[in-house]
């Protein structure tokens, strides 16, 4: 399976589990056991933000290195500081 299709599964499944907590709401579960998922899908999601970031970096950003181009590396690390920052 590629890079590609692995993010689309685990995408999928998150978005199965995304389902099944409004199904939990729904059913009024207990609360942590509602919590206890909605980890379980923040620390999906991030694997999938660190592999996406990882693939920017290994194809992006080092294209903009390799190129040469000083406005094109610029604007990729520009990015990545941005997006960090919007993390906080």
């Amino acid at each position: 399976m590629g890079v590609t299709a692995a993010k689309i599964n685990r995408l999928n499944r998150i978005a199965g589990q995304v389902r099944g907590v409004a199904q939990m709401i729904e059913d009024d579960r207990y609360c942590i056991d509602i919590l206890h998922q909605i980890q379980a899908i923040r620390s999906a999601l991030s694997k999938v933000e660190s592999q996406v970031l990882k693939d920017h970096a290994a194809c992006c950003v080092a294209e903009a290195i390799a190129s040469g181009d000083e406005a094109e590396q610029r604007q990729k690390f520009e990015e990545l500081v941005d997006l960090v920052e919007k993390s906080r």
